[in-house]
């Protein structure tokens, strides 16, 4: 098998993109056809669509680029409750008809709940909840993925909970976040390789541990040690792709050997920079790594 091909989909190669939900103030000032020219420019092909309202004339737009630009919609997103995108309880059908106008065929919830964080009980609501639109989306021969935080890596009676989650949504697939498995203490290589043969996407971030605030020698000047320490534990910071400490050589083969079949490049926050900027500095540092194939 060639190093980079997706093992479950023959001569098919996974994609190396962009999760668009980082460009959101951009498709709202100059529309998506306009953002995705732009990525197409910078060098991705694949996209992820997050917090993008998925209006009649935005999704027209996107498949504009996609004729037009040969964008390639890896993935799109939804939600079990109120948030910035469409819901799978109320919306199912609009859903379905917008990944098969830009050919997506991987919808992804990219939260859960907040009210699932509370309890157990409200969790295992979500589990059948989220499990009941996996099979409703599969019925259309589309795959739901879930996406997790630092939070689902809490332990509740020697389980994480994203570990119930899996368990309990038997047909959901995961989308792997690898900034967001360092924040919750583990190790992004070791869990990929965890959960290989379940993952069809990947987030690449970095973890960047950030310089102390002015604000925080000013707290311990003024003799606030609480201000000081809540600044000091605050320092993690979202990175570009090679800016951190994560071990990028590593982290991809295993995304890829796992079954990976779009790693979209994310940054949840880019401090001043542009993120236009942002996204060159992870598409340099990942090609100069022999991952230039991918894109």
């Amino acid at each position: 098998m060639a190093p980079h091909e997706h093992p479950a989909g023959g001569a098919r190669m996974a994609r190396i993109g962009v999760q668009l939900m980082m460009l959101k103030e951009q498709v709202a000032r100059s529309g998506p056809y306009a953002v995705l020219q732009r990525v197409r420019e910078a060098g991705f092909r694949a996209v992820e669509v997050s917090q993008i309202p998925m209006t009649a004339e935005n999704v027209a737009a996107m498949r504009r680029a996609r004729e037009e630009l040969g964008v390639e919609f890896g993935a799109l997103s939804a939600g079990l409750g109120p948030g910035a995108n469409d819901s799978l309880l109320d919306d199912h059908a609009k859903v379905v008809a917008d990944a098969r106008t830009l050919g997506a065929g991987l919808v992804r919830i990219a939260i859960m709940p907040r009210p699932a964080m509370a309890s157990q009980e409200a969790l295992l609501h979500f589990c059948r909840q989220a499990e009941e639109a996996a099979q409703r989306l599969a019925d259309e021969g589309l795959v739901l993925c879930y996406h997790h935080h630092h939070v689902e890596l809490a332990r509740r009676g020697g389980v994480t909970v994203l570990d119930t989650i899996l368990a309990e949504a038997p047909t959901l697939r995961l989308e792997v976040d690898v900034h967001w498995v360092q924040r919750g203490g583990k190790d992004p290589v070791r869990t990929l390789q965890a959960y290989a043969g379940r993952v069809d996407l990947v987030h690449l971030k970095d973890y960047r541990i950030g310089e102390l605030a002015p604000e925080a020698f000013d707290a311990d000047r003024a003799g606030d040690a609480a201000g000081f320490q809540r600044a000091f534990l605050d320092v993690v910071q979202f990175a570009e792709v090679g800016e951190g400490t994560l071990d990028w050589a590593a982290i991809v083969p295993a995304a890829l050997d796992g079954g990976a079949r779009y790693l979209f490049v994310e940054q949840d926050e880019t401090y001043g920079r542009d993120p236009f900027d942002s996204l060159a500095l992870s598409r340099d540092h990942l090609r100069e790594l022999g991952f230039g194939d991918l894109f």
